[in-house]
């Protein structure tokens, strides 16, 4: 009877003990550090940030050395500046910036809800994928868009979609946050690194890379007419289309962290690069003697805008004096000897040392002087009546001034004038008896500069025009038979987890190579 006794109360014991813990499970098994819910306000910046990142990452190491503003001084296999790379060049793009295209549908949805809902958050997230997806289809061609971020619906293969039908809805996503943001909901200041806040200069920026990429199509006959027509409706009817108007309205993020990842803000050429090796590649001169034949504020110490000038960008002077580059292309064992890099200065108005690594404006989405160059084109092609040429001088002078206070922020200055001078003097002089084709080479060309930084846009406009002359034929160390590469390849993971699709997309597009050309590009 004792033992039953004994067996009873530990049973109860142990029933009683499971209850307990039954009962108070749930609050127990709550995780007190990671969040498990969210809001739109929250997970902004944190998107925003993690999405400039790749594009800048990839801008120093693959466009810089394409586009032959950096060229690194290596005769080893794989250098980006003979057009010789890996295939897992390819992965980082598309991996990081597919994941914040994740992140940025999420605060649409998020912001749909119920009591959650803000039109402000929706329409600054439908721009936001317009931005990622198509620095995605213009680095790849065709790529997962209608069926893309939907593996939580259980689609892990999505199809691929032609790039024309990606374009269509990139304009379609445009047109909804252009009227999203016109409702003028308030958002929280502090979770847009980008306007703090300002929803008006949200609206601005959709509507100025809504530009960029009419244009980029443009120069095909299907949607050639429907192209140039939006275009000269956003430029003609601001009221409805606002568009960048002055620096101010640039899209980026202003660096204000220190070196760690958990710092506010921190650009990844601090957290991610070492001193040395930010330094490390040479300026290429074409990418450098221009800019020293104009005395170009941007570069030019004590001439004749001076004032610490050269620290804006922070190029250094080539050992033993003067200002020299690096060719690009250069055969191996015949480099020569690194002349000029990014290097740190002394401030003497701060009294601190300064880099272009440290500098807080290399976070940049868009500027206003791409938007103006923009206009300039399309102007010079009669789409809209302006006069092509005060597009062209605003273009420069924004340029300019994003880097470095060189002048008022309209051209009507002695300022300006003088660098007109300075621009006649390196060969820049802009006369209506030219012809279209030189006037759209200059162009070109001052886009070329105010692209500084910009991701990968350097490279899909030389892609899309021909320009700036990068004088390739004289490039004799050049690999891949001398030709700019055209794009990248697909992952090559994709090919085994999405086979079907992959092989549906290489059968449309064309081979999975660097040299097959995207719908819009020009032959």
């Amino acid at each position: 009877m004792k033992k039953q006794l004994i067996s009873t109360g530990l049973l109860l014991l142990v029933l009683i003990t499971i209850y307990s813990c039954k009962k108070g499970f749930e609050k127990l098994n709550i995780d007190p550090i990671n969040i498990l819910h969210t809001s739109a306000d929250k997970l902004l910046a944190p998107t925003l940030v993690s999405s400039i990142w790749p594009g800048m990452t990839r801008n120093r190491s693959f466009n810089n050395e394409l586009m032959q503003v950096t060229v690194s001084l290596s005769d080893g296999e794989n250098t980006v500046f003979r057009y010789a790379f890996r295939a897992s060049q390819s992965d980082y793009l598309w991996n990081a910036w597919y994941v914040q295209l994740t992140n940025f549908r999420d605060i649409d949805s998020l912001a749909s809800r119920g009591d959650s809902m803000n039109t402000s958050y929706q329409g600054i997230a439908r721009i936001g994928e317009a931005w990622l997806f198509s620095n995605l289809t213009d680095t790849y061609g065709d790529i997962p868009y209608t069926e893309a971020l939907k593996g939580k619906e259980g689609n892990m293969q999505p199809a691929f979609d032609r790039q024309k039908d990606v374009y269509e809805g990139l304009f379609k996503k445009l047109e909804e946050a252009n009227e999203l943001l016109a409702k003028n909901q308030a958002i929280v200041v502090t979770s847009d690194p980008v306007y703090n806040g300002d929803i008006s200069k949200w609206r601005k920026f959709g509507n100025s890379l809504y530009l960029r990429l009419l244009l980029r199509v443009s120069g095909k006959a299907e949607v050639a007419q429907q192209c140039q027509d939006k275009i000269k409706e956003i430029i003609q009817t601001p009221g409805r289309y606002p568009i960048m108007t002055s620096n101010d309205d640039c899209a980026r993020i202003l660096w204000n962290g220190g070196t760690s990842s958990t710092d506010p803000y921190t650009s990844p050429y601090v957290y991610n690069v070492r001193v040395q090796d930010f330094r490390s590649p040479a300026i290429c001169s074409y990418f450098l003697d221009s800019l020293v034949s104009w005395t170009d504020p941007r570069f030019a110490s004590g001439k004749p805008f001076g004032s610490g000038s050269i620290g804006s960008i922070g190029i250094a002077q080539a050992s033993g004096g003067g200002w020299r580059g690096v060719e690009s292309g250069y055969e191996p064992g015949k480099g020569e000897v690194k002349g000029c890099y990014f290097q740190s200065y002394d401030d003497k108005t701060s009294g601190g040392v300064w880099s272009l690594q440290q500098n807080p404006k290399t976070g940049i989405i868009m500027q206003y002087a791409e938007v103006q160059l923009i206009q300039a084109e399309a102007a010079l092609k009669g789409w809209i009546g302006s006069n092509p040429k005060d597009h062209f001088y605003q273009g420069i002078a924004s340029a300019i001034n994003y880097w470095v206070a060189a002048f008022p922020e309209d051209t009507a200055s002695a300022e300006f004038d003088l660098h007109l001078e300075n621009l006649a003097a390196g060969g820049v002089v802009w006369n209506d008896t030219l012809s279209t084709e030189r006037k759209m080479e200059m162009i070109q060309v001052q886009k070329y500069y105010a692209l500084f930084l910009t991701d990968l846009q350097q490279w899909f406009e030389y892609r899309r025009t021909g320009y700036p002359n990068l004088h390739l034929s004289q490039l004799h160390g050049l690999q891949n038979g001398g030709v700019m590469p055209a794009r990248l390849v697909y992952p090559v993971y994709v090919q085994s987890a999405n086979p079907t699709s992959y092989k549906a997309a290489v059968a449309a597009q064309g081979p999975d190579q660097i040299n097959t050309n995207i719908w819009w590009q020009k032959p």
